[in-house]
C-alpha cells in the first residue's frame, strides 16, 4: 500500500497577506501559530483582524502544540490541478488549543485515515513555502 507524502514543488502556492504573514512565518520556523483572543479568550483561526467569536480585536499570536485529532477527511484520487500528485488525503484537524486547520495527511496509508486519528504537524517546503501537513501521532 502507498504511503501518502508532501506534495512536490511546482503546485500552486498559497499567497501570504499582511493578516497571514505570522502563520506562514511561523511554518518556516516549524511552529504551528494561530490566534487567541483577549476578549473572549477562544481560539481564531484562519488568521483574522477581529475575534469571529465576539469581534474584539485583541487578538494574539500563540504557537500551538502541533498535536489533535482528525475530524473530517476525503481522499482525492483525480487532483483538480495536473501538478498535484494523488493519491492524497485532505483532513480537517482540531488542534488540542481548539482550532481547526485544513490540511494534508503524510506518512500513512489511504486506509489509516479515519476520523479521531491523533496526530503532529509535520512541516514541509514545496518550493518557496513551508506547508503545515499531519502525520500520524505515535507517541
Amino acid at each position: 500500500m502507498t504511503v501518502l507524502e508532501p506534495q512536490r514543488p511546482g503546485i500552486p502556492l498559497p499567497q501570504p497577506t499582511p493578516v497571514s504573514r505570522p502563520f506562514w512565518d511561523g511554518c518556516a520556523a516549524g511552529e504551528l501559530r494561530y490566534q487567541r483572543c483577549g476578549g473572549c479568550g477562544r481560539a481564531v483561526f484562519d488568521p483574522a483582524w477581529d475575534c469571529r467569536h465576539c469581534g474584539s480585536g485583541a487578538l494574539e499570536w500563540q504557537v500551538s502544540g502541533g498535536r489533535g485529532e482528525v475530524y473530517s477527511h476525503t481522499v482525492v484520487w483525480r487532483p483538480q490541478a495536473p501538478e498535484f500528485s494523488a493519491p492524497y488525503a485532505v483532513v480537517i484537524v482540531t488542534f488540542d488549543e481548539g482550532f481547526q486547520l485544513l490540511t494534508n495527511l503524510v506518512g500513512a496509508t489511504v486506509d489509516d485515515v479515519r476520523v479521531g486519528l491523533r496526530v503532529r504537524t509535520a512541516f514541509h517546503d514545496v518550493g518557496g513555502i513551508t506547508l503545515p501537513y499531519v502525520e500520524p501521532d505515535g507517541s
